[in-house]
């Protein structure tokens, strides 16, 4: 009996601990999230729905719907923005993670490249918190924000998501190599190349580095010496040799343009989006309609370059530069959205201090958007740009990039640069409330 006894106890230890076992190996089952506000925007319709209920599962919308009709029984995470209006997390499409406005514009070209990674690693948070759950980088010396980028997907740092160039590419004594240098220190920015093979190989380098994105500089652009930004620099054929490969490795190309002829020649060579775009005629305009390009323009960081750049150092020759190319860039943003081309949001983030991205929405209805408008720019567009069909919409299937005003932006665009509430792919990252 003992024997029998001991059997039938170690029978029920061993069971038990198959059932502990068992248990512990089970995946836990993740508790959705309910999110309640006053209302949501339509950012596709341009229009607001009023008494919203949204369930997160994971990191994506699983079912929106009114409050009233949202089951009692369920066990949901609760997180009440009564008296908020509801956005899908917003996008930048032309920041500079590892740069910042205030400090001293020339001594920040000796930066190094690790002091550039924990400049874009403080800026990517800030950026989050704004609102800006998703940005593309155009360009930051020796792979800093790609790194910044991993980090950010590996769970190791807050940040938006993002897209990064790596080095922009640039002709020899071009806009984006570095001459600010004395001539006998030789130094030669890691994205100059000069003819369409060797155009082609940086590209190359760039995505062998982590690059999802490629960036060329087709003009003279503002914040280089020696250049002048409505000067052609890159030819159609090396454009056109980096806008081919990066398509033939499944990537969007960005083409940094001021003047009229660089902005046609990028068009006519296939670039996915002219940044800047400060002189452009009807002509060019037209052209980018009919071949779909994406226009960026980031008519808001001249009012502070106009008044803070001289004190941060900005030499006279960049001043003088800004005064020439910001009319005119605001007037060829105004003639693009009366006639119909493919718009999104670009600031330069970094040319003005990072977190203030939300500014530029004012500026886009000031100078001839409807707020809806500058809400898709920032939202519908920039995901087609990215060619994303799970971003840029508050939707079922989509990811959950939400953020929260208080108030109507449909209303008063400027709620834009007041976001009280940020979640990214599910997780919650900012939450203030009136209390």
């Amino acid at each position: 009996m003992a024997l029998t006894k001991f059997n039938l106890k170690s029978s029920l230890q061993l069971s038990l601990a198959a059932t502990i076992a068992l248990t512990m190996s089970l995946p836990t089952l993740a508790q959705d999230t309910l999110l309640i506000a006053d209302a949501y925007v339509d950012v596709l319709e341009g229009k607001t729905i009023k008494d919203v209920a949204i369930v997160i599962s994971d990191n994506q919308i699983s079912k929106i719907t009114k409050q009233s009709k949202i089951p009692t029984d369920n066990d949901y995470k609760l997180v009440d923005l009564s008296g908020k209006t509801l956005l899908p997390g917003v996008m930048d499409m032309h920041v500079h993670l590892a740069g910042d406005a205030e400090d001293n514009f020339l001594a920040a070209q000796n930066y190094s490249i690790p002091r550039q990674t924990v400049k874009a690693v403080k800026n990517a948070e800030i950026t989050l918190m704004a609102g800006f759950t998703t940005v593309r980088d155009l360009g930051a010396s020796g792979y800093a924000v790609i790194a910044t980028r991993d980090g950010i997907n590996a769970g190791e740092i807050p940040g938006p998501r993002i897209w990064a160039v790596g080095n922009p590419i640039s002709i020899t004594g071009g806009h984006c190599d570095d001459n600010f240098s004395a001539p006998e220190k030789q130094s030669i920015a890691q994205g100059v190349a000069d003819g369409p093979w060797a155009i082609r190989a940086k590209v190359r380098e760039n995505i062998k580095y982590g690059a999802n994105a490629i960036k060329v500089c087709a003009t003279g652009g503002v914040f280089s010496k020696g250049t002048k930004v409505g000067v052609q620099q890159l030819t159609y054929e090396e454009i056109k040799s980096a806008a081919d490969e990066a398509h033939m490795r499944g990537v969007i190309i960005a083409s940094h343009a001021h003047g009229t002829s660089g902005i046609k020649e990028s068009i006519r060579a296939g670039v996915d989006s002219i940044e800047h775009c400060s002189f452009m005629d009807d002509e060019a305009i037209n052209m980018a309609i009919k071949a779909g390009t994406y226009l960026s323009c980031d008519i808001y960081n001249t009012e502070y370059t106009l008044a803070f750049g001289a004190a941060n150092g900005v030499p006279e020759e960049n001043i003088n530069k800004e005064k020439l190319v910001s009319q005119a860039q605001r007037d060829s943003f105004r003639k693009a959205v009366k006639a119909g081309a493919n718009m999104v949001f670009g600031s330069d983030a970094a040319v003005y201090p990072h977190g203030d991205n939300g500014n530029q929405f004012s500026r886009m209805v000031k100078f001839g958007m409807t707020p809806a408008q500058a809400l898709q720019a920032a939202t519908v567009n920039s995901a087609a740009l990215l060619k994303q069909d799970n971003m840029g919409q508050i939707k079922v299937g989509f990811l959950a990039d939400i953020i929260a005003v208080e108030g109507d932006p449909l209303e008063n665009i400027s709620l834009m640069e007041n976001v009280t509430f940020v979640m990214k792919d599910g997780q919650i990252f900012k939450h203030l409330t009136s209390e």
